[in-house]
Order: structure tokens, then sequence, then C-alpha cells
């Protein structure tokens, strides 16, 4: 049951239509959240710690995000991590920084300039509905990307291995958990001998099944699905329909170079050429990752049936 409307002010400015994008982790939600916070009009973060802090903790304990009081703990963060103070820039995490073009403290935008919030935080989509009952006239735009290239990515990323460490796993994780991909208590003993590949595939596989469910559970005006592959391979297009989605005039300058984004330092860590994973996955990893997220690269598309 949604709430009823609670209009949020920040900065002076009415909360209207926040942008959320949403995605398993390396499938570009931050490179999408470039080019939306180079737009005209939008103020988008991305990372900060207030709302990670608020995030991680849903992810960890799904149960606290169900409670009554979730929506006022998120949206208090949002409206701290939007608020555009001088220095504020200093406590954003270093991707937020560089897509803003921040060289000092910031901040990165006008307060006056402002029309439009939104947020494109790491591993915001665990807390999508507790986002749409804090603010039910939200635009919400999921990434979706080959799983293969995914896990490639995460097994890179020291921040994504991070989480598989038996010391994360505290008395305060419950389970099922989707953000760790186990479905089952009992899951949970064979999960900690499993082979990182295959961890990253768990979340991967967790991420796309929670997708589904939006698509599922919001009307298409709400909820925009874009895939990695179109995103870096065909802009331009992507481009106009994230436009004709979210009634805004979008940057298209962060998106443009080439298909290769691996190869150019200023995208460093946003992922590669689609199907990169071919020379990056070892052939364990590879028929560990096609085995436990077989179900799923083949409904998108990424397998043949």
């Amino acid at each position: 049951m949604r709430l009823p409307p609670h209009i949020l002010v920040v900065n002076g400015i009415k909360v209207r239509r926040p942008v959320f994008l949403l995605g398993a982790p390396h499938s570009g939600a931050d490179l999408l959240g470039r080019a939306i916070k180079r737009s005209p009009g939008f103020h988008l973060t991305m990372g900060r710690p207030c709302v990670a802090h608020v995030v991680y903790a849903f992810a960890r304990k799904p149960s606290i995000g169900e409670g009554s009081g979730a929506v006022r703990v998120l949206r208090d963060a949002l409206a701290e991590s939007w608020q555009v103070l001088r220095g504020s820039c200093g406590q954003c995490a270093e991707p937020c920084r560089e897509a803003g073009g921040v060289t000092a403290g910031g901040p990165c935008v006008a307060p006056g300039s402002v029309t439009r919030f939104g947020d494109a935080s790491p591993d915001l989509l665990y807390s999508a509905p507790v986002l749409l009952r804090a603010f039910p006239d939200a635009r919400f735009v999921q990434l979706i990307r080959d799983g293969r290239d995914v896990v490639a990515d995460m097994l890179g990323d020291p921040a994504c291995l991070a989480w598989f460490k038996p010391a994360m796993l505290s008395e305060h994780t419950e389970f099922p958990n989707a953000f760790l991909g186990v479905n089952r208590d009992e899951h949970v003993e064979k999960w900690k001998g499993m082979p990182v590949a295959g961890k990253c595939a768990l979340r991967w596989r967790s991420a796309v099944r929670l997708s589904a469910t939006l698509r599922r559970d919001l009307p298409e005006d709400q909820l925009l699905t874009v895939r990695y592959e179109d995103l870096v391979l065909r802009p331009a297009r992507t481009v106009e329909t994230l436009a004709g989605f979210l009634g805004s005039r979008v940057s298209k300058v962060a998106l443009y170079g080439r298909g290769d984004l691996g190869d150019d330092p200023a995208l460093d860590g946003r992922g590669g050429e689609p199907g990169s994973w071919r020379a990056r996955l070892r052939p364990a990893d590879l028929t560990l990752v096609e085995k436990v997220a077989r179900q799923e690269l083949t409904r998108l598309g990424y397998l043949p049936s």
C-alpha cells in the first residue's frame, strides 16, 4: 500500500518525479548517471555516504525496509544528499565528483538551476520498493547487462569482492538475501564455499530477477529498461528514448566515444566493450557463471535457448 503523497523540499525546491538508476553492479548505472548529471536542470548524486549507509542496511536486513520508518529514513538520507552547500561535493565518492567536473569542494550545480533530482548510488536496486513508497511519482531506469561481462568486471573490483568476505556475514545479515543472491537459509554454507565467480553470478542473477519484478509491477510511464549494450553501442538512440521517458533533455556528451570504454582512462572502471568476457573470464569461471545464471542469461537473450 502506498503512503499518501509527501512533498519533500530541498534547497527550496519541491522534489517532483525524482529519477533513480537501478541495476546489478557494473551494469552501466554510473555511466548513465554521468549523462543525467550533466543534463540541464538535474542534480543527481552517486554514492553519498548518507545514502549508502541506508541502502546497505536494507540490503543486509531486508525486513528493515518493510518497516513503517524505512520511508522516512531513506527520504531523509536523500534530502541530505541533494543539499547544495559549500563543500558538499567533498562528501561525494570520486565517480560522482568526476562526473560533475568538480575539481575542488564544489558544489557541482548552482542551486538556482536545479529542477529535478536523482540518484545513481551503487546497489540502489535493493531499496526500490522503499523508494517507490517514499516517492510515488518517481521515475526508475533499470540497467541490464550480460551477466558474464558483469562478473568479469566484478572480479576486478575490490569494493564488490569485499562483500564476499566471511566477516561481512554479521549477525545483522538476514537470509534469504537478495543482495548476496542466497535464496534459502540452508544455502548459506554452500555459498561460503563457492568460488568468487559463482558468488558474483548469484548477485547478478538475483538483481535481474528483482528487475523483472519491477517490470511486472510498475507501469511503462514509471519504469524504463535500458540495455548496457545499447547504451554503449547506440548512445544516440538510447538518449532519445531516455529523454522521452524523463520528459527532459539528456546530455549525450558522457556517452559518446566508442564501444570499447575500457580503453578510455576517463571511464576506467565503468566496463568495456560488450562481450569482452570472452578475453577476461577463465574457462572454469565462465562455466560456473553460465551454470549458475543460465536461466536468466537465456531469458534475456545472452545465451541461445
